[in-house]
């Protein structure tokens, strides 16, 4: 990599001030543009502004930062370690100010260009991902869906997240009992353990807990920072009255069968899931000896979206989604 010998990274300066009066917010469309295309001339191409003045624009967010933001190295641009941080949130940034500045008296879903963001599980999205994709093709084809993974667990800024998206799918967890968060349930699930078809407990006739509580275990979204976590799948293991042995940790539904096969290790995963593997991928689903909590997922929004006609299409259009689900088998 050619690291630059001057330039923001390497100066010590004041950053600006961060007050919202003093900023160029069109700065914040431009940087969008150059984190996605990693590219100054495509940027530029699709913002429709000269190359010139796409190169002056990161010029400037360098100086704020205090960072080269984006690097050359074997003839292509990559993004900082900075950059990186901050392209997930500029998306969220920009998709929240096309949503307050489009809010209006009336939406025409055959006609907008609006953008909506929804926040999920890669789980939620795997189920009622095709559905929603088909419905929004038909009914609304100019607008566009940025349907944004969760990378972990969320947190307590449950109510800051809320804000900043249109919608996210979830079980309802008690961060999300707070004033303003408005919520609509979607589907339910059951919990299905996931073991390699080669597993003892694959060719057992019945098994117990305690025959679980002693396998190695795959789980997805668990924190490794105490126990019990508010994990959905460790605090079904702990109502279980199971510490498990976490072999691996994943930030991942769908990635979980892939540290299943072929091992000794066992997962609980939602039985909606597990009926999206092939059957050619030498995993077999097991009933749980005991009766877990249904999974209960919900569409959360900040009540504030409550009246605005864009917003209001679009929880319909997710509940049609999730009525569209086959029903659940026993």
């Amino acid at each position: 990599m050619n690291e630059p010998t001057t330039g923001p990274a390497t100066e010590s300066r004041t950053r600006p001030s961060a007050h919202l009066a003093n900023l160029d917010l069109n700065l914040l469309v431009t940087m969008r543009a150059l984190f996605r295309e990693r590219n100054v001339t495509r940027a530029a191409r699709g913002l429709g502004v000269t190359q010139p003045a796409a190169s002056a624009a990161l010029s400037r967010l360098r100086r704020h930062f205090g960072d080269e933001l984006l690097v050359r190295t074997q003839g292509a641009y990559v993004l900082t370690p900075l950059a990186v941080q901050l392209a997930g949130q500029v998306e969220t940034v920009c998709a929240a100010t096309e949503r307050l500045f489009a809010t209006g008296s009336a939406f025409e879903p055959a006609t907008s260009r609006r953008e909506f963001t929804l926040l999920m599980a890669d789980y939620p999205a795997t189920v009622i991902g095709p559905h929603l994709s088909r419905l929004l093709a038909g009914e609304a084809p100019n607008c566009s869906l940025h349907m944004q993974l969760v990378r972990e667990v969320i947190g307590g800024d449950a109510t800051d997240t809320l804000r900043l998206v249109d919608g996210v799918i979830s079980p309802a967890l008690g961060h999300f009992q707070v004033p303003g968060a408005a919520s609509a349930p979607l589907f339910r699930d059951r919990w299905v353990c996931l073991v390699a078809a080669e597993h003892p407990l694959a060719a057992a006739d019945r098994f117990g807990t305690d025959e679980l509580a002693g396998q190695p275990w795959v789980v997805p979204y668990h924190r490794d920072d105490g126990y019990p976590s508010a994990a959905p799948a460790t605090r079904q293991l702990s109502a279980l009255g199971i510490r498990p042995h976490i072999a691996v940790r994943v930030e991942s539904y769908r990635a979980v069968p892939d540290f299943i096969a072929g091992t000794r290790r066992v997962a609980l995963v939602p039985a909606r899931l597990a009926a999206t593997l092939s059957e050619d991928a030498g995993l077999r689903t097991l009933e749980c000896p005991t009766a877990l909590e249904p999974l209960d997922e919900h569409l959360w929004w900040d009540s504030s979206h409550d009246q605005d006609p864009a917003h209001m299409w679009l929880r319909s259009l997710v509940r049609r989604a999730a009525d569209r689900l086959p029903a659940l088998v026993p």
